[in-house]
């Protein structure tokens, strides 16, 4: 068995990993998807595609039309605690 054809087996045909473990292998595999070779389906296993990609759409709007609701005092706030929380005593 080559490594290619390993790679592929050990990738779409087993449900241990999505990915190889090994570091050659998953270089293999990632060569193989962002040349077009194979197609990536890992990610979308058992997701509705269509909703994967509103969910995209959501995640992209969210932070900026929450921040233009948000007032400026009420921002200011929440980057304080933010503030707080990462850079406070432990």
């Amino acid at each position: 068995m080559t490594v290619e054809a390993f790679v592929l087996y050990t990738c779409l045909m087993t449900n241990k990993s999505k990915r190889p473990t090994d570091v050659n292998q998953r270089a293999v595999l990632i060569a193989k998807i962002a040349t077009g070779e194979i197609e990536d389906k890992a990610d979308l296993k058992g997701k509705n595609p269509a909703a994967v990609e509103l969910g995209k759409l959501g995640g992209l709007k969210g932070g900026k039309a929450r921040a233009k609701k948000l007032s400026a005092k009420r921002r200011s706030e929440t980057a304080k605690k933010a503030a707080a929380a990462r850079w406070g005593k432990k």
